[in-house]
């Protein structure tokens, strides 16, 4: 992806589905049952997660709160940081030097 891709429109689709485009055209129906926990929970009811938006100025989708999610990530060229293992600055040190 040569740009950062940016949330044009977001609907939601009922329980814990969205319907998200893009600006590159795509459209993705993206299902959130069972993933809304930890910093997410505040958003796993249904009043609050039907009231979603469009983030108008980092261009992603957002809820009452505060709650936003990255466009990169949603899009689905990208890993959620949560996906990847975590490394100590010694284990990398110890690999770019080898």
């Amino acid at each position: 992806m040569s740009m950062r891709v940016r949330v044009t429109a977001v609907g939601h689709l009922g329980g814990r589905s969205l319907r998200i485009a893009f600006s590159d055209g795509l459209v993705r129906e993206l299902d959130f049952e069972g993933v809304l926990d930890g910093l997410l929970s505040s958003i796993d009811n249904d009043e609050t997660f039907a009231a979603v938006t469009v983030e108008e100025v980092s261009g992603t989708v957002c809820w009452p709160g505060g709650i936003d999610l990255d466009p990169v990530v949603l899009h689905g060229d990208e890993v959620a940081a949560s996906a990847i293992r975590p490394r100590v600055m010694r284990e990398y040190r110890l690999q770019q030097t080898q």
